[in-house]
């Protein structure tokens, strides 16, 4: 399986890098752990002797998590037609916003940079299981189409083809926004939100502006997405009406400015924006409270 991933601290010192690929991989943090820990499991599961035949057990491990994410992401498709509503990735909060009240988070370990952008792991949502896994191993992580081959059990070259038709599919549905003046823009539509100024909102939205909002079924949501800056704008005011006492605050959310909504001290929804040429394209809305348990103080 090769020898890319290979650490000095052996197996045991794999499982930051591992659930790193299996966030990416599955965007949700309780998947990535469960792949994580059955994957620890069928290796502590070998014989000693298997083991010590391993030349690395980093490149074992990974394999073993990919082909876990490659089989939930296989079934993927069946779980979110069960779904309420859109499915979307989990949101992760700044370091230091954990709540570590349980112990370690696994979630703690995940490293926020660009590939866990709610932008590009929607993008990452709309590939085929395949595409994904090679994409992620490949342009995220680095792993070589020879590796990658025994993960997907294809020859190099079609995870080369894999890869090449995922980074299109990324080139074409998403440009990456510049950080620079993105948390001003939040800022401002917090504002306007708080003073539920439609029109501040409005120009603050590009009229073809995209709201998406997943609350699973377990809290209140709209059902298919928004579309249209004016719509979306005359929808926060009315949420903001019919939610007093709300508090408003200016988070990073997977690593880019975000906002968070606070009711009696607990979180009950995080938004994340896409912003191109100082408006606001894209609103990722996440209400379910099952994927905001990272959020709880």
């Amino acid at each position: 399986m090769g020898t890319v991933g290979a650490g000095a601290g052996g197996a045991a010192g794999e499982r930051r890098r591992l659930i790193n690929v299996a966030y990416r991989l599955l965007g949700s943090v309780t998947e990535a752990e469960d792949a994580v820990q059955d994957a620890y499991a069928r290796w502590y599961g070998l014989p000693r002797s298997r083991q010590e035949e391993i030349l690395s057990p980093g490149a074992w491990l990974t394999t073993v998590t990919s082909r876990i994410c490659l089989d939930l992401l296989g079934s993927a498709r069946a779980r979110r037609e069960r779904y309420v509503g859109a499915w979307l990735p989990e949101p992760l909060p700044d370091r230091t916003e954990w709540d570590h009240a349980g112990g370690a988070d696994p979630a703690d370990q995940i490293v926020l940079d660009e590939s866990v952008d709610m932008a590009f792991l929607v993008v990452l949502e709309s590939m085929t299981p395949a595409e994904r896994v090679a994409f992620v191993l490949h342009d995220v992580f680095r792993y070589p189409f020879a590796e990658i081959a025994g993960v997907l059990g294809r020859t190099p070259a079609a995870c080369k083809q894999l890869a090449s038709s995922a980074r299109r599919r990324v080139g074409a549905e998403r440009a990456p926004a510049p950080a620079a003046g993105r948390a001003d823009v939040v800022r401002h539509v917090k504002e306007a939100w708080e003073t539920k100024d439609i029109a501040a909102l409005v120009s603050l939205l590009d009229p073809t502006a995209v709201m998406t909002a997943d609350g699973g079924g377990m809290a209140g949501a709209v059902l298919r997405p928004l579309e249209g800056g004016a719509r979306i704008a005359q929808y926060m005011v009315a949420i903001a009406d019919l939610a007093p006492g709300l508090e408003l605050l200016e988070r990073s959310v997977n690593g880019v400015p975000g906002l968070v909504a606070r009711r009696a001290g607990v979180v009950a929804t995080v938004a994340s924006f896409d912003v191109t040429d100082g408006r606001v394209t894209r609103i990722w809305v996440v209400r379910n409270p099952e994927k905001l348990r990272p959020w709880a103080r």
